[in-house]
């Protein structure tokens, strides 16, 4: 896998925790530099844990599926990008309410459903990534948590700039990042085209 597929990867899934960063900013009254460390802490390292394993998981199956494996990988990513272009025509911003207290606005209790939820596309792109040849999960899971975190504290700032507005942008630029992407990886399986 090339390098600028990782990339768009790694932006693709970033866009869920973006979306979710942006209505966090909207949510507090005050942002704290802090603030922004947590965000990207959390949603980066969820989001570059998740496919490290499912590529695990992927990878355990392999002997199973290798002749459809091309078609689970187009249909996991075809999925999450129809479900991420779903959800932008709905957006909504399902974060702690500005009455609650900066603490508990970034506590854990508060972080760790949210981080989990924005990753669980991490671990279907997983899967698909441990039934490819030539993937290198190592930079694959840490370009996607370091992408991740840069989003995350940059939608937070955002957030809390501009509001609402780059939340439904961000999924259907993702949701679309990862169609494309599904398609490339069915078409090279298929021989119908190569890179």
């Amino acid at each position: 896998m090339k390098l600028i597929e990782v990339i768009l990867i790694a932006v693709g899934l970033s866009m869920d925790a973006f979306a979710v960063a942006i209505c966090k900013g909207l949510s507090v009254k005050q942002l704290l530099p802090r603030h922004y460390l947590i965000t990207g802490l959390w949603f980066g390292g969820f989001q570059g844990l998740m496919p490290l394993l499912g590529f695990i998981l992927g990878r355990s199956l392999e002997n199973y599926i290798k002749s459809v494996d091309h078609w689970i990988a187009f249909g996991l990513l075809a999925l999450i990008g129809l479900n991420m272009l779903r959800e932008s025509r709905n957006p909504t911003c399902d974060v702690p309410a500005a009455s609650a207290s900066q603490r508990q606005a970034f506590a854990p209790g508060t972080m760790l459903p949210l981080a989990l939820a924005t990753s669980i596309d991490a671990l279907a792109i997983g899967v698909s990534l441990g039934l490819l040849d030539q993937v290198n999960i190592s930079l694959t899971s840490t370009l996607i948590g370091l992408i991740t975190f840069a989003f995350s504290a940059l939608g937070l700032g955002l957030g809390r700039i501009l509001g609402e507005k780059f939340q439904q942008k961000a999924q259907i630029v993702g949701g679309i990042v990862l169609i494309g992407l599904g398609v490339k990886i069915l078409l090279e399986h298929l021989a119908i085209i190569e890179f």
